[in-house]
């Protein structure tokens, strides 16, 4: 039997132990908060970051931790190795569980074969077949060449900070590696991220007649807002039978959710949208959208309300590439620039609207703003600045991704589907030479950031396979 014949056999040994540790990691709601106390991201993120170092601490692997900011589970270099590390990044953090879920978001039930929860497939599920993938190979008394190190990000979904520290803090950097956080096959390239609010003040003044209160919409700008809901008063008639026929006939020409109710002398207006990960906007339906389009049909005593609501209409509307705003920008590794409105927040006095970019690897910051503001302007609309994050691209012909590239088609079959630049923004960006490398199969339903996040049995245990295979041959590279 050769070596990997035998790793794979104590994956199979362990398949039940990797299904208990991933039911009961997605039963803890490890959405990043406040510091509590020692807990930089708050008790939960804190507790389902014990739980893997647990595992890695009673399968005799060496445990780093960056003061509870993160840390690492390390299978050591042999004595004659040299010197280099291969590194996997993933993360325990979750974005909100968001609504309507058919069975319970933090459960961690097995269902008709899969295990259930948020965090399942992004990207709990990936980083405890890494975990099994290295239990494996320490089995079969594998000694690598080069240390593999799995280092554990606890706040991927908000702002990074973890992994800052853990890199201001740790001995060494990986030379090279991966993160289970995205697709599959190899990634060659991300597109740049940048997150920013669209932002104006409102003149309150005293003008009678139909009046909007407030919108608030979406989550985090990272999805899309799969809810949202605007207050509307009339100060001069507290009859809305007329807008709740226009809410009616809006719903059934559109196909859509979306309803009213009467709340005191006002009236709330609420639409539901689908949820998608802020990288594929096009697999949802953005909820805020929806509510800007029906407010648009209703006319405002303020006309500073009708300008931004036609603002939107006009220029953002349904667009995922920023075709009217400005900066649909393209170019041949990475497609066309992506556009996401993750939030809304609307009052009488002013309106954030934040939106998260992915724009093409071979573009710039200023390329993006620049056609924006040209649009913007036009609408005393300025612009806050968040986020960026820089594009990162590595050539097809990197000996990392074509070893990569090797493994997967080994595994899958798949010998027709190339390296790929995607818009989502994994830990590639945090580290040099860093790719991402799965967990998401070609052909499996997009549960990322959505409700009925789950991954199959099947699944895991094909990743524990392929991730065992990359651990090893990227040690011995």
């Amino acid at each position: 039997m050769d070596f990997l014949a035998k790793v794979n056999e104590n994956i199979e040994s362990n398949k039940t132990e990797m299904i208990s540790s991933l039911s009961t990691l997605l039963s803890i709601p490890s959405v990043a908060g406040d510091a509590a106390g020692a807990m930089p991201f708050g008790e939960n993120v804190d507790k389902a970051y014990e739980a893997v170092l647990s595992i890695g601490r009673e399968a005799g692997f060496n445990i780093y931790d960056a003061d509870r900011y993160g840390g690492h589970i390390e299978l050591p270099a042999r004595s004659d190795g040299n010197g280099e590390i291969v590194g996997v990044l993933g993360h325990l953090d979750v974005v909100p569980e968001g609504e309507n879920w058919d069975f319970a978001p933090y459960g961690g039930e097995i269902i008709d074969d899969c295990i259930c929860g948020r965090g399942a497939v992004d990207d709990k599920g990936p980083v405890v077949a890494v975990l099994f993938a290295m239990k494996a190979l320490k089995m079969a008394g594998y000694e690598p060449k080069r240390s593999i190190r799995l280092i554990l990000g606890l706040d991927e979904e908000t702002n990074w900070e973890g992994m800052d520290y853990y890199i201001d803090n740790v001995d060494a950097l990986p030379d090279y590696g991966f993160t289970p956080d995205a697709d599959f096959p190899a990634i060659h390239g991300e597109k740049g991220i940048l997150v920013f609010d669209l932002a104006r003040r409102f003149t309150v003044s005293g003008e009678k007649g139909l009046q909007l209160s407030s919108i608030k919409g979406g989550s985090v700008p990272n999805a899309v807002a799969d809810s949202a809901r605007a207050v509307i008063r009339n100060t001069e008639n507290s009859d809305y039978s007329t807008i709740k026929e226009m809410v009616a006939d809006f719903r059934e020409e559109k196909g859509c959710t979306i309803n009213c109710r009467g709340t005191g002398r006002s009236l709330e207006i609420t639409a539901k949208g689908v949820g998608a990960h802020g990288a594929n906007p096009q697999r949802g339906l953005n909820a805020i959208t929806l509510l800007m389009e029906f407010l648009g049909r209703l006319n405002f005593a303020s006309e500073e309300t009708n300008d931004f609501i036609g603002f939107y209409n006009n220029c953002i509307g349904y667009d995922i590439h920023g075709e009217r705003i400005g900066c649909c920008l393209e170019d041949e590794p990475s497609g066309k620039l992506i556009w996401n409105v993750g939030k809304i927040q609307l009052d009488r006095k002013s309106v954030e609207l934040t939106v998260n970019i992915r724009y093409p690897v071979t573009s710039g910051e200023d390329e993006v703003y620049s056609g924006i503001m040209e649009v913007v302007d036009k609408y005393n609309i300025g612009i806050v600045k968040n986020a960026h994050q820089m594009p990162v691209y590595i050539a097809k012909d990197n000996p990392l991704i074509t070893t990569l590239m090797d493994i997967y088609r080994k595994h899958t079959g798949d010998n027709d589907s190339k390296p790929v630049v995607i818009g989502g923004g994994t830990y590639a960006r945090a580290m040099d030479n860093i790719v991402a490398f799965g967990g998401h199969f070609p052909g499996e339903p997009e549960l990322e950031h959505q409700k009925n996040e789950l991954i199959s049995i099947d699944n895991m245990m094909k990743l524990a396979t392929i991730y065992a295979e990359a651990l090893y041959r990227l040690a011995e590279m």
